[in-house]
Order: C-alpha cells, then structure tokens, then sequence
C-alpha cells in the first residue's frame, strides 16, 4: 500500500492527550500531527525520535498532519492503528495470508454480537463464514536479537470483548481468526504481554480453547509504502 501523499520527516518532541504529537521539521518549522493510536505507544514515543508525518488531504481539517511512523533502533515502527485492517484485508485478497483465503467476499466493519462490528467478514455459499478480528501491533520492551513483539501495550478492555465474541461466532458454527499484524520488521516471534494486560491474556487462552485461531503476521514498511510480509511465530 503506497502512502497517498509523500511523507515528511521530522523529529518527535512529544506525544500527549493521546491524540497529538508534536513535531519539528526539517527546517525547524514546528507542527502539531494526529495521532491515530489510542494505545500508550509504550517503547514507540520517545522523544527525539525519527518520524514521519503525512499531510491531510482535508483542507478543513484542524490538525494538518496525521504521524505514520517512527524509526526505533534501525527499524521503522508504523503507528497509526488506522491502516491494520485496509493492510489485511488486501493482503488476504492477495493471497499473502493463505489461511484466510478462498472465500467470495470480503467485508469490512460489518456489525455482529453485541453492539461490535468485525473488521473482515469473509463469506461464502459453500463454507462457515470467517470473522477476523485485527489488532495493530507495535510493542517490542526487548530490543535484543530475538526477543518478542508483544500485544497489549495497555489494558484493553474492548480487545477482551472482542475475544469474547470470537469465541460465541465459533459457538455459532462459525469460524473466527484473530489477527495481530505486527508494523515493524525487527521481530520474528510474538507474545502476549500478560504483565500489563493478564485478563486480555487469560481471555485469549480461552478464546483459543473456544476454537479461535490466531495469526500473527509483520509487515515491510518504507517512508513511501507499507504492506503486509510474511506470517512469525506465536509464543504462549
């Protein structure tokens, strides 16, 4: 998926009010970006950092520029929990995520369980439809060769319902995959951070139990594209 619009670097000088994050440009101009990430942004926020920004193409919008990514260590970490679903979602209809593929449609954010909405539907006449949910994926607190990503970044109590529903569509005869997708490219293997979240952690567990599956895939990303690489291995 190539960026819409040529991105622009610059140097984080802080995150804050979840939302935003200010800047400095090259030139020294300073900028105030969105920031699409609810997350604590826990090992992707520091200050000083590499990153790159994108300008809206609402010319009403208020805050001009959305943050995309940042460069932690030698690897660009994207950030903005918007792109996960259009990634996936492309990338099964690509093929690269061959465990989803072989349905005739593919819909996103289409409303089921209690008051959710899924973020792919994929259906066919001759099979079970398939509920994917997708989780965006940035925390790595080890940056020693081989050390894991992991997920949450902070309590998540939306994301433990989401499992929860998982688990009621395989109940329904259906199946369901929960997709964590990993924006940076320095990690082969992924875990779930139990410290920070051990109710999301033991839901997972039984959502799994349930008949859930899951699958983690990373990406490759540039300051001119992103898209969806190849699957890493899942730690429990």
């Amino acid at each position: 998926m190539i960026f819409p619009s040529d991105l622009i670097k610059g140097t984080l000088i802080k995150r804050y009010k979840r939302f935003m994050a200010d800047v400095e440009l090259g030139d020294g101009t300073m900028v105030t970006a969105h920031c699409a990430n609810s997350g604590s942004m826990l090992s992707v926020n520091q200050p000083g950092a590499e990153v790159w920004i994108s300008r809206a193409s609402n010319p009403d919008r208020k805050l001009k520029f959305t943050w995309e990514l940042i460069r932690i260590g030698d690897t660009l970490v994207g950030i903005n929990t918007a792109l996960p679903n259009k990634l996936v979602s492309r990338a099964i209809e690509n093929g690269t995520i061959s465990e989803l593929s072989g349905y005739a449609h593919l819909r996103n954010e289409v409303k089921y369980g209690l008051n959710s909405r899924i973020d792919i539907l994929l259906e066919d006449d001759e099979k079970p439809s398939c509920y994917v949910e997708v989780k965006n994926v940035t925390l790595r607190r080890d940056l020693t060769p081989g050390a894991p990503v992991e997920f949450p970044d902070s309590v998540t109590s939306r994301g433990t319902k989401h499992l929860a529903e998982l688990s009621q569509m395989v109940a329904d005869g259906h199946r369901a995959v929960m997709v964590y997708l990993v924006q940076r490219e320095d990690a082969e293997t992924f875990t779930i951070a139990r410290d920070i979240d051990p109710v999301y952690g033991k839901a997972l567990d039984n959502a799994i139990k349930s008949g859930v599956e899951v699958l983690c895939y990373t990406c490759k990303l540039s300051p001119f594209d992103i898209d969806v690489s190849h699957q890493i291995t899942v730690i429990f």
